[in-house]
């Protein structure tokens, strides 16, 4: 390494120290293994779980990019995807949220995101109180990664659906992945999903989500699944559907229902011509049930110009058509 790329790498480094927090590969966390605090530290976590709701004192203390476990089928490590793939804008939505964790999301997203597809990074504030994410956040994003991260803050509170719609204007990419500001990235995950959105535009591409443990920020692998409802319409894991099974691939994406709002990617046009998310919903949840059900609705006006004289099970199908699971993603 010649001596500008070590200074350069010292001087980034220590853009993390001086707010705190770890940066490199190494230490607490590393791989996704659990990592606990001695009972001296414990006392003094007490606060962070009480205002974040997971343990950001432990979270402060594991490197932004700390690796985690790749738990992708292996056939998907074998696949390839064309070379001329379309860029994407990665919007992350928060609003006091633990700065140490909306760092870590944005590293592992440039970490394991090919620059070439990486247009942009977006942070969407909207409106947070916590002094460290006004200033602190923005000079560190502006100096360690200059050009690629923006930062967009609302005026007033507006909510999480509004505040995604917020990410979507700012956003220049063909591509938008939405994402909750506190998710990490595996390698190859990006290809994949450029690819299904190229080969058809009006797909809405989810990943199969594992869990990252809040008291030992452990990556817990959860099996691949699809995404339904219940007659409540709340959002629920199902089995994948029976075609899926009996194709014996499991790189083969699975046709969903319904999603989980936290974390999706669209081709920006098509989001904008069945109406983005439904403005009028004040917190999260409905947009779960509202993009599996908006893709059929808008065909369905389109086509037959009457949603009435849509069969019930036409509909069903329509629904299954738009969204799925990529378990490559």
């Amino acid at each position: 390494m010649d001596f500008p790329s070590f200074f350069n790498i010292t001087l980034k480094r220590g853009l993390s120290k001086s707010l705190g927090l770890i940066e490199g590969f190494g230490g607490r966390g590393q791989g996704g293994l659990p990592s606990t605090l001695t009972t001296e530290e414990e006392s003094e976590a007490a606060g962070a779980y009480e205002k974040y709701g997971y343990n950001t004192y432990l979270s402060n203390r594991i490197s932004l990019d700390r690796s985690i476990p790749d738990y992708r089928p292996n056939k998907c490590k074998e696949l390839s995807y064309p070379k001329n793939l379309p860029q994407i804008s990665l919007i992350f939505i928060f609003v006091n949220e633990a700065l140490s964790v909306i760092l870590r999301s944005v590293h592992s997203a440039v970490n394991h995101t090919p620059a070439h597809l990486l247009k942009e990074i977006i942070l969407v504030d909207d409106n947070s109180d916590d002094e460290e994410l006004k200033a602190p956040l923005e000079e560190y994003v502006h100096k360690r990664y200059p050009g690629l991260v923006k930062v967009v803050r609302n005026e007033k509170r507006e909510g999480l659906i509004r505040a995604r719609v917020q990410g979507w204007k700012a956003a220049t990419a063909l591509i938008t992945g939405f994402f909750d500001a506190h998710v990490e990235f595996s390698a190859g995950w990006v290809e994949p999903v450029l690819t299904r959105i190229k080969e058809d535009r009006k797909r809405i591409i989810l990943p199969s989500i594992d869990n990252i443990k809040h008291k030992t920020f452990e990556v817990q692998r959860y099996e691949n699944c699809a995404h339904g409802y219940s007659w409540e319409l709340w959002c629920m894991y199902i089995s994948p559907p029976k075609e899926w099974w009996d194709a014996a691939d499991p790189t083969l994406p699975i046709r969903t229902p319904a999603m989980i709002g936290c974390s999706f990617v669209v081709n920006r046009l098509f989001f904008g011509e069945i109406g983005l998310l439904d403005s009028g919903m004040d917190v999260y949840g409905g947009e779960n049930i509202e993009l599996g059900i908006k893709p059929a609705i808008t065909l369905a006006f389109t086509s037959l110009k009457s949603l009435l004289s849509v069969d019930k099970v036409e509909l069903a199908l329509c629904l299954t058509i738009f969204c799925e699971i990529s378990p490559c993603f």
